[in-house]
């Protein structure tokens, strides 16, 4: 895995993480220690006991961490402001494993933004993962939709989990492939 931090932290009270790749949840009990492998997009990734969790950033506080404040958006903001911001937060969702957020993965096929007429908009996604067993993919969706859902002004967000076309390395950023060493 790359990325290592591996800053030791102690859990300061029962947190709720995802286990990394098996994607079930568990509780991980207050004064737990190991180490934060990887602090991108507001969650964590943490070692403990020779396993990998990821910590939503809601609980940033249970690692000693700041809690990441929701996105602000500009008065009466646009259609084309509100899916600015979108894919800014979608920047901010990391595949556990990963040191790459999903949109310069290529994760993301398509984001759209429909005004409900009353202020409000509904966001549709589609995204996939770079392997259909992959079993983070929940914990994805479900960071993807949690991160788009606090953007002021979005009402509802449904994502879609797609397989076609697959994913292959071409679809990822340039930055993303150098990053990688896939060039």
């Amino acid at each position: 895995m790359f990325g290592h931090m591996n800053e030791p932290v102690t859990i300061s009270r029962d947190v709720r993480a995802i286990i990394i790749p098996a994607g079930e949840e568990i509780l991980l009990r207050e004064g737990t220690t190991g180490f934060i492998t990887q602090a991108l997009g507001g969650s964590f990734t943490v070692y403990v006991e020779g396993n990998l969790f990821r910590i939503a950033g809601t609980d940033a506080d249970a690692l000693g961490k700041e809690v990441t404040p929701p996105p602000s958006v500009p008065d009466n903001p646009s259609d084309a402001d509100i899916e600015e911001v979108i894919w800014q937060q979608l920047k901010t969702c990391y595949d556990p494993e990963i040191p790459i957020n999903i949109v310069d993965l290529g994760l993301i096929y398509r984001c759209e933004v429909t005004p409900l007429g009353n202020g409000e908009r509904s966001v549709s996604i589609d995204m996939t993962l770079t392997a259909p067993g992959c079993g983070m993919g929940d914990v994805l969706v479900q960071d993807a939709r949690d991160k788009v859902s606090i953007v002021p002004t979005v009402a509802d967000v449904h994502v879609e989990l797609v397989f076609d076309p697959p994913w292959n390395q071409g679809m990822m950023s340039e930055e993303a492939r150098l990053q990688t060493g896939m060039m």
